[in-house]
């Protein structure tokens, strides 16, 4: 058992430390379950719970969420588009989300698949210096589809 100021009582009873509790007029809070024997220490448990609230929030607040944007080509798309694109790929790999580059394929278009590969194959090449491929292209259906991450710094 841990006091209120945080020294070593020692081991003892249950009943016994949670009257102990009472006549300071804190809580008994198991602290270690797994630990033999089991830690408890007096504390106000409110304090206690605002506590851990306020280290998740702040844990919360340190994690960065990402997420996948996606860019469509067709297998014909002119230079211009295929610039603009790029560009909106390179700017959300430098804020730090994922890009998948979709090549969508229609009717007789899928006979000539190279030219996606070829799309795709310049994109990587455009991308390099800020990208690495976290998927190699690969069809799915009617689409061939890769998934570029950005570099670590």
């Amino acid at each position: 058992m841990i006091g209120p100021d945080g020294e070593q009582i020692g081991v003892m009873d249950t009943r016994d430390a949670v009257q102990q509790a009472r006549q300071l007029g804190l809580d008994l809070v198991e602290i270690a379950a797994n630990a033999q024997p089991p830690v408890c220490r007096i504390i106000d448990y409110g304090k206690f719970l605002y506590e851990q609230k306020k280290k998740q929030h702040e844990a919360k607040k340190k994690q960065t969420t990402v997420q996948v944007k996606e860019i469509k080509f067709r297998p014909a798309t002119d230079d211009h588009d295929y610039s603009y694109r790029m560009e909106r790929a390179r700017g959300w790999l430098n804020e730090g989300d994922k890009v998948r580059a979709t090549i969508a394929f229609r009717g007789r278009e899928m006979t000539h698949r190279e030219l996606g590969a070829a799309i795709l194959g310049k994109l990587k090449q455009d991308l390099a210096d800020i990208a690495d491929i976290e998927v190699a292209p690969k069809m799915e259906g009617y689409q061939m589809f890769t998934i570029f991450v950005p570099k670590k710094k």
